[in-house]
C-alpha cells in the first residue's frame, strides 16, 4: 500500500514521548511491507542525525517548519477562546497547525491510498471529502473530553476553571472530528466505549501499544532494598498529580513502616510542581534519564498511582518488559487484562501502603511477578503484533477481538 502518515511531533528517537514511541514503531513495522511518506515537523529539538535516522524507515520524508507559538495576553486568549467557540476547534489544536504543511498534505493526498492520522492533533490536516474516495484513520491515543471530565471529577487538574469551559467544546471537537474518518483506531477497550458513544457509526479497532524489547530487557538480578520508581513526561498534569500523590499521601506513612524507603521520580521536563517533591524525606528527582531501561532495572518496584489519563500507559508496559513489579492504580493497568501478571493494582492510600510493604518484605514474590510480567508483555505486547492489527485496518478491516 502506498500509505500517508502524518505526524506533526517529530517520531524520532522514540524516547521522547508516548505519541512519538507509537507513531515510530509502528512506521518501522510497517515499513517493511509498505511504502510510507511521512509528513512531520522539525521542531529545536530534532538533530540532523534524528532525520537522517527517520530517513531509513521511510520512502519519503517531509518535513516543515512547526507553527510559531500563539501570542501571550488575556485580550488575546479571549480572542482564540471565542474563535475555538465558533470553528469547533479547541485552541490548542489550532495553535499547531503548519500553514505550509497543510498546503503541502492537500495537494499531495490524492496519489495515497490510506492517509493516517498519527494522533488527535493531527485530524486537523485531513479534509472530510477524503472519506470518499480512500481510507482515511485516525490513530487515537485516547479521549480529551473524557480525560479532562475525569480530571474534574477526581479534582486532579489544576485549571478548573478553564477546563470546565472547555469541557463541552472538547466533546462538540471529537465528534466533530471522528466523522471524517472511515476507521478509528484507538488502545483499549474503554476507550473505544467512550469513541463509540461520541460516533457510533464508525468502524474503532483497539490496538494497544507494544514494548521494544531489545531496549527494555529483563533484568537478571533484584536489586533489593526499597527502592521505588516512577517514571513519566513530568510536564503532563496526570503525571504531576500522581507524583504528587505518591510522594505527599504515600510515602509518609510508608516511611513510618519501612524507613528507608526512597522513591526517584524519572521523566523528562519536571516543572515547579514536581521539583518542589524533592524537598520531601526520601525523594529524589532525576529528570530525563539517558536510559530508562537502567533506570528502572535499579528499582525494587514501579509505583504508577495515575488517578486521571485514559489509554494504555508506555510506562507499566516498561517496567513489566524490564521485569519491575508494579503496582499500580486502575488507570495505569487500563487495557490490561485482571489482574495483569506481574503487576498489583492499587488505588487508595491503604491499598498501596499494603501492596508496596508486602513486596518490599517478599523477594520471592516480586521474583514470581518479574517473570511473569515480562512473560506477559512478550504473549501480547509487542510492537510486531500491534503493526499487524494496525496493518488490516489500513487494509479497510477490522482485526479480531483481542
Amino acid at each position: 500500500m502506498e500509505i500517508l502518515m502524518i505526524s506533526a511531533p517529530f517520531p524520532y528517537p522514540p524516547s521522547r514521548g508516548g505519541t512519538q514511541i507509537r507513531t515510530f514503531n509502528l512506521l518501522k513495522q510497517l515499513s517493511q511491507d509498505h511504502a510510507i511518506t511521512l509528513v512531520t515537523q522539525r521542531g529545536g529539538h530534532v538533530t540532523a542525525g534524528d532525520l537522517e535516522a527517520l530517513r531509513e524507515y521511510v520512502g519519503q520524508l517531509q518535513v516543515f517548519a512547526p507553527p510559531s507559538p500563539p501570542l501571550g495576553g488575556m485580550v488575546r486568549k479571549g480572542l482564540r477562546f471565542g474563535r475555538a467557540w465558533l470553528t469547533g476547534v479547541p485552541a490548542h489544536i489550532r495553535s499547531q497547525i503548519s500553514p505550509a504543511m497543510a498546503a503541502w498534505v492537500a495537494d499531495q493526498a490524492p496519489r495515497f491510498e490510506v492517509i493516517t492520522a498519527e494522533h488527535t492533533v493531527n485530524e486537523a490536516y485531513v479534509q472530510p471529502q477524503w472519506r470518499d474516495r480512500q481510507r482515511v484513520v485516525a490513530n487515537i491515543h485516547s479521549s480529551l473530553s473524557e480525560t479532562v471530565r475525569q480530571m474534574l471529577a477526581a479534582g486532579t487538574t489544576d485549571q478548573g476553571r478553564r477546563d470546565r469551559l472547555n469541557l463541552p467544546l472538547l466533546r462538540r471537537y471529537e465528534q466533530g472530528y471522528c466523522r471524517k474518518f472511515s476507521h478509528l483506531v484507538v488502545t483499549t477497550p474503554e476507550d473505544r466505549a467512550q469513541f463509540q458513544r461520541l460516533s457510533p457509526d464508525t468502524p474503532i479497532a483497539v490496538i494497544p501499544n507494544g514494548v521494544d524489547l531489545d531496549l527494555f530487557p529483563l533484568r537478571t538480578v533484584d536489586p533489593g532494598g526499597a527502592r521505588l520508581i516512577f517514571v513519566g513526561a513530568m510536564d503532563n498534569q496526570p503525571n504531576i498529580d500522581a507524583a504528587q500523590f505518591l510522594c505527599r499521601e504515600i510515602l509518609p506513612p510508608l516511611r513510618e513502616r519501612v524507613p528507608d524507603v526512597t522513591v526517584a521520580l524519572v521523566g523528562a521536563r519536571p516543572g515547579p510542581a514536581v521539583q518542589a517533591l524533592a524537598a520531601l524525606p526520601g525523594v529524589k528527582v532525576w529528570g530525563q534519564v539517558a536510559e530508562m531501561a537502567a533506570a528502572l532495572h535499579q528499582a525494587t518496584l514501579c509505583v504508577i498511582p495515575m488517578r486521571s489519563g485514559f489509554g494504555i500507559k508506555n510506562k507499566t508496559l516498561e517496567a513489566l518488559a524490564a521485569g519491575v513489579p508494579v503496582v499500580g492504580s486502575d488507570r495505569a493497568l487500563e487495557g490490561l487484562t485482571i489482574d495483569p501478571q506481574g503487576a498489583i493494582r492499587a488505588n487508595t492510600v491503604g491499598e498501596f501502603l499494603a501492596a508496596i510493604e508486602g513486596l518490599l518484605k517478599n523477594p520471592c514474590q516480586r521474583q514470581g511477578l518479574a517473570q511473569a510480567g515480562r512473560q506477559y508483555i512478550e504473549t501480547h505486547f509487542t510492537w510486531q503484533a500491534a503493526a499487524a492489527r494496525y496493518g488490516t485496518v489500513l487494509a479497510g478491516s477490522l482485526p479480531p477481538e483481542l
